[in-house]
């Protein structure tokens, strides 16, 4: 029952991610964006989980951020705290602090002991940054995800 559960997350992963690679092909990779998440539990119809992030670009010192991710949609289970990277793109150099904002799209997760998932999320200044998974870390329970997912970060200190 679970493989069929967690194939179902992993092509719904895979779907949304070639939706949003045809949307940021005018944007270049300018960073990585790490996120340690906290752990919690989902309540059917979402969740949400506070967020530490450091942003490191390609030029420039690294910045930090906090906030929340949100999901919304089916969210069943409990999971530890967890890490997760995204290639940061956009459409041109950003700012100091251009991360700052929140952002919107699809997510999928599948957690048995070690978890497997996909945020892919678009916002930021003007919607003009993309962040796309490179991976999911740390994470360990037992949940399954597959909806909307909403990342909202604040400048860190």
């Amino acid at each position: 029952m679970f493989r069929a559960v967690a194939s179902i997350a992993v092509l719904t992963a895979v779907a949304a991610l070639g939706a949003t690679e045809a949307s940021a092909q005018s944007r270049t990779r300018t960073g990585v964006l790490t996120c340690n998440v906290a752990g919690g539990v989902g309540l059917i119809l979402g969740s949400q989980k506070a967020t530490s992030c450091v942003f490191d670009p390609r030029r420039g010192p690294n910045e930090r951020y906090t906030g929340v991710i949100r999901k919304f949609g089916l969210d069943i289970g409990a999971t530890q705290r967890g890490v997760i990277r995204w290639a940061v793109l956009s459409e041109g150099n950003l700012a100091p602090g251009s991360l700052a904002g929140s952002y919107v799209g699809a997510t999928a997760e599948a957690t048995v002991g070690a978890g497997l998932g996909a945020n892919v999320l678009v916002g930021g200044n003007n919607r003009t940054v993309a962040l796309q998974p490179l991976s999911v870390s740390g994470q360990t329970g037992l949940n399954f995800a597959l909806g909307v997912g909403d990342l909202e970060l604040r400048p860190g200190r």
